[in-house]
């Protein structure tokens, strides 16, 4: 069975390099690559763009103020003496000069908008978790290629200490081949047979040792993290999983499908009526008493009301649209559901295929290990040759390194699956 060894990295592993003797989890680096991913900066920026837009939207309810002018001249203007006949002796009627002159200012509040704001702000708001979760989405993604990283460097560290346990062995045979050759009891090409197998195995923990150095690196671009050929990575718990399928993409589609209910409902608020009060202030000529014709001062203030009904035509049209809209939105989940669900029947089989190839390979080593100790005897008694056993002995070698090939892509599968999953 796998080797179970738990190892927690402390929040202090966030913030140090990683040097001898430290041991990184895959959930730490999880942690590590989301934050040093260059994507995660439009976390913040995605917040505060929503902060302004909210604000911005309020702003319709800040008293807006205007300013206008104008200076004209007209062709006629009200006679009242023509009005009003003749008069008495002595009385006279002004009358309105053709040009006429006008400053203004009017300040106008908002009082009711139908709603437009806060569904405004609704909006908003449901835009910004769309983004941030399709975000979340992207840097959630790269929990797969960690995991690939990560245990192509534990298969590399189990290979190169199987290398070892295999170069002890054959050092032993070594030794007492040489104590023989002594004796005058062996050959010297069973010694230098030996020792050639031996440079067999250290030119393999060559290869090993620069795989793990070149994971290493990628891994150390993905952290952010400086790793040295002496990080030691923790081998990671069995996987314990939840059935259910609970992966971001799906919280994404639900908030984008919120989005949609949030249009739908501002809609409403195109076709309802608004009302604001202003104030106008003025200086010219005429004032609102145009029977004095004579510059001066007037203000008129009051209560607007503005009721457009022309979204009404293509209301029904719109509503249509965004329920499509989500219907696709719905179509895109029973997709990603079907598609993950055929991922994870694969890694399914996987498991289990591992599985039963474990079983399988103890089974093989046990005989291995029994036919080496024979092949061991059989050489201390000449009964076979030096070839011969170390034919034996790598046949075990390759049933363990197999074994380890087997469990840690056993593992693999169950991390894959996990990711799959949540």
């Amino acid at each position: 069975m796998i080797r179970k060894i738990v190892g927690v990295a402390g929040l202090g592993l966030l913030s140090f390099s990683l040097a001898a003797g430290q041991s990184l989890t895959l959930e730490g680096c999880y942690r590590l690559a989301k934050a040093n991913y260059p994507a995660i900066k439009k976390m913040d920026l995605i917040a505060k763009t929503s902060v302004y837009d909210i604000q911005n939207a309020y702003k319709k309810f800040i008293p807006q103020v205007s300013f206008s002018g104008q200076a004209t001249y007209q062709s006629q203007t009200v006679s009242f003496s023509d009005a009003m006949g003749s008069l008495p002796p002595g009385i006279t009627l002004p009358s309105i000069s053709k040009d006429q002159y006008k400053i203004q200012g009017e300040i106008t509040q908002l009082l009711y908008d139908g709603g437009s704001t806060l569904n405004q702000k609704k909006l908003i708001n449901a835009g910004r978790e769309l983004q941030e979760q399709n975000l979340e989405t992207s840097l959630y993604a790269i929990n797969s290629r960690i995991n690939t990283i990560f245990f192509s460097v534990l298969l590399m560290d189990a290979q190169l200490k199987q290398n070892e346990l295999n170069k002890t062995n054959l050092q032993t045979q070594v030794q007492k081949t040489e104590a023989a050759l002594e004796n005058g009891v062996a050959f010297r090409s069973s010694l230098d047979e030996l020792k050639a197998e031996i440079v067999n195995i250290e030119m393999s923990g060559t290869e090993y040792r620069a795989n793990r150095t070149a994971y290493l690196k990628v891994l150390s671009l993905f952290i952010g993290k400086e790793l040295s050929d002496a990080a030691q990575l923790s081998m990671p718990p069995t996987a314990v999983m939840d059935t259910s399928i609970n992966r971001p993409e799906l919280k994404a589609l639900d908030l984008q499908r919120s989005v949609y209910d949030v249009q739908k409902r501002e809609l409403r608020s195109g076709y309802l009526p608004q009302v604001s009060a202003f104030f106008q202030g003025a200086y010219g000529r005429p004032t609102l008493n145009i029977v004095e014709n004579k510059f001066g001062p007037w203000y008129i203030t009051g209560v607007r009301f503005n009721w457009s009904l022309g979204s009404l035509y293509s209301l029904s049209n719109k509503k249509n649209t965004l329920t499509l809209n989500q219907q696709s939105v719905d179509a895109d989940r029973e997709t990603f559901l079907f598609n993950t669900r055929l991922d994870l029947a694969q890694q399914d089989e996987q498991v289990k295929k591992y599985t039963d190839l474990i079983q399988q390979d103890e089974e093989a080593i046990a005989l291995r290990a029994s036919v080496t100790r024979s092949a061991e005897a059989q050489l201390s008694n000449g009964v076979i040759t030096t070839h011969e056993y170390i034919q034996k002995v790598n046949a075990e070698h390759l049933a363990r390194q197999n074994k380890i090939l087997h469990e840690i892509q056993l593992l693999q599968a169950m991390y894959n699956k996990r990711f799959l999953l949540n």
